[in-house]
């Protein structure tokens, strides 16, 4: 796998901070892409734009996602697909992580936009939500943890309805820090996205392009990884031939430089991937 230097201009007026003597400790997250076909020569993506005033990417357009709970690595959680020790090869992290890292995508899909990756059997997905509505305000709340929700709904996640995707962890400048793995999973059929969140001011379906197009207007603003992602998802033009996608997953560390060009961030990007090849059979 070959990489090179690729860089984002940052707004004018950018303010640099300082990398400070001992740089924040990265909190573990997750983020989920869910896609869905449109005319069968396109896809499009679910995307939340955050309140504006939030500590960490107010007024942001994102995927579904949040930080790890030290209770998602419960291993009291029933689940189909690859096991954690795969996953854990993918990210390259221990084997609790990564167990807390798919169960985080799941409960923050479910939280932020409704959609549910579990079902009564390893076969299923649940096709209507809205029976569940008040365990979800209750995992928003962490009244209940999702082990507890999967368990007294007879549940099992679906973990082999998720593919790897990134890795990207915030620059060392930043106060708030986050090691966060992207995921990608198809929308379940009969399920409706709805963002009814209180973290997000819009949520809706678009174009992976149309989304890069409104910002490049100033229509909207993205971090880097949300921008470099829906570039990659805009070169695939249906939901079967993104699952299906070959992709390696490097941890992606990017720096803010500010020199006479202006403020940007730069990153190593790998430019070929291989996918592993255990997802492509299933």
């Amino acid at each position: 796998m070959s990489r090179h230097l690729r860089s984002i201009p940052l707004p004018d007026g950018f303010t640099l901070p300082e990398i400070p003597e001992v740089p924040v400790v990265p909190r573990d997250a997750a983020t989920v892409m869910l896609v869905r076909d449109t005319d069968g020569s396109s896809l499009e993506v679910f995307l939340q734009r955050r309140v504006k005033g939030m500590p960490f990417a107010g007024g942001m357009t994102v995927f579904p996602g949040g930080g790890v709970d030290a209770r998602d690595a419960d291993a009291a959680v029933t689940w189909t697909g690859p096991p954690a020790e795969q996953w854990a090869e993918w990210f390259e992290c221990d084997t609790a992580l990564a167990r807390a890292l798919v169960c985080a995508a799941v409960r923050e899909t479910f939280e932020e936009s409704g959609v549910l990756l579990a079902g009564p059997s390893e076969e299923s997905v649940v096709a209507d939500t809205t029976p569940f509505h008040d365990a979800r305000q209750d995992l928003i709340t962490r009244q209940l943890s999702l082990a507890a929700f999967l368990d007294a709904e007879g549940l099992v996640l679906r973990a082999d309805l998720l593919r790897p995707w990134a890795s990207w962890v915030t620059p060392p400048q930043e106060p708030r820090r986050y090691d966060t793995r992207f995921f990608l999973a198809a929308l379940p059929a009969g399920q409706i996205a709805d963002g009814a969140t209180t973290e997000a001011a819009a949520s809706g379906w678009s174009r992976p392009a149309d989304a890069l197009a409104e910002v490049a207007a100033g229509g909207s603003m993205m971090m880097p990884p949300t921008r470099v992602t829906l570039a990659e998802l805009a070169d695939f033009g249906s939901v079967a031939t993104v699952l299906a996608a070959e992709r390696s997953i490097p941890r992606v560390e990017p720096t803010i430089v500010r020199d006479d060009d202006g403020a940007r961030i730069e990153f190593m990007a790998s430019s070929d991937g291989v996918a592993p090849r255990e997802m492509e059979e299933r």
